[in-house]
């Protein structure tokens, strides 16, 4: 725990950097800074001494301080310090197995088991406890927080990582709450009409084959799930689209964490009027587009390309404040979306190009048409 003193330089140093930036640099592992991580698996991580295992931030320069991104390995045989804490947290196994115990009052703990791919959030403030289920190998996860916007509100660590209120609107220590059981909701939920499917949870048992509905909006015949964890203000989705096709260009808040669960393509990502960055990606690749950034997905491999997206403040159920995006609506029509036709002609060339140096077949031209 830290000191008060560490408190009080939080909220009275004058350097320029905000609370959660202090905060960062006081936890002593490395800082990775950038739009693009090419493989979670390998990046390099350092004694953290607060987690009781090994750890880095993914500082991604797309994330806007909303949120967050960490990476924390269980080493082989052992458990982690148990942690609670003010700000809402999505995990994802990147590898290995295990369990978690969540409690608010010790005689009600819960236990249950994750794997690799595993999806779920420790209900906000309540106790938790990961343990490695290997005795050989460690296991390790990623994390998607909303610990710069807690932070930087209340620049005091002692509320933030030591506070006794129990959220039992979020955790009441039911039976069951992590079974990953779960309710879906298509077309509108408490209210509100979207589109696509909403999947209410606790726990997700393995993102990589959960079932996918249709989801046509973006383009190219895609599939597309949204998750709402734990009663939280964070949100989640699961989207996957064929071989031989991209997805429509969109842009959208801060803070989305997409990471690729299976396939091979590549991402291209631009502000408004700005050259195009390219970024190759595989499984296990992350990248972050920016807020206001255009942006969008190919698949260049021979199998469907699915991806999570990790990101702050997008629940149907609770909604945020902020701009809201019209991510599925042309652009023409005050919308947030680049339909097809209206596309700069050298994004399907680039597309095409890279199929046949491949050797896979574009199947944009028979669903999409011929672009000028």
């Amino acid at each position: 725990m830290a000191k008060p003193a560490e408190h009080r330089t939080l909220a009275t140093e004058h350097d320029g950097k905000t609370s959660y930036e202090r905060w960062v640099e006081s936890e002593g592992i490395p800082v990775i800074k950038t739009f693009f991580v090419e493989d979670i698996r390998t990046v390099e991580l350092r004694w953290w001494e607060r987690k009781g295992g090994k750890g880095a931030f993914l500082q991604m320069e797309g994330a806007g301080q909303v949120n967050n991104c960490y990476i924390c390995e269980i080493p082989p045989g052992k458990s982690l310090k148990p942690q609670r804490h003010l700000f809402e947290e999505s995990i994802y196994i990147v590898s290995g197995h295990g369990a978690t115990t969540v409690w608010n009052q010790e005689n009600k703990k819960q236990t249950f088991e994750w794997q690799t791919g595993s999806l779920f959030s420790p209900p906000l403030n309540a106790w938790h406890h990961h343990f490695n289920g290997s005795g050989s190998q460690p296991a390790r996860y990623l994390a998607v927080t909303t610990a710069p916007t807690m932070i930087n509100l209340l620049h005091n660590l002692d509320f933030v990582f030591d506070n006794h209120f129990a959220f039992e609107d979020r955790f009441d220590g039911r039976h069951e709450y992590f079974s990953g059981q779960g309710v879906i909701h298509a077309g509108e939920y408490q209210g509100f009409k979207f589109a696509g499917n909403i999947w209410a949870t606790n726990f997700v048992p393995d993102v990589r084959s959960f079932k996918l509905m249709d989801y046509r909006e973006r383009g190219a015949g895609g599939k597309n799930i949204k998750f709402e964890l734990s009663e939280n203000t964070t949100a989640c989705h699961i989207s996957e689209f064929p071989v031989g096709t991209y997805k429509k260009a969109h842009h959208h808040g801060s803070g989305a964490h997409v990471i690729i669960l299976s396939g091979e393509g590549y991402s291209l990502i631009w502000p408004e009027g700005e050259p195009i960055r390219r970024y190759d990606w595989h499984e296990g690749s992350m990248v972050v587009p920016p807020e206001g950034w255009w942006h969008q997905h190919f698949n260049t491999g021979k199998e469907p390309a699915r991806y999570l997206a990790l990101r702050a403040f997008g629940s149907k159920k609770y909604r945020g404040v902020g701009k809201r995006y019209k991510g599925t609506v042309d652009r023409k029509q005050g919308g947030d979306q680049i339909e097809y036709e209206d596309e700069d002609p050298m994004v399907r060339r680039m597309f095409e190009e890279e199929l046949a140096r491949k050797g896979i077949e574009s199947r944009m031209e028979s669903h999409y048409g011929k672009m000028r």
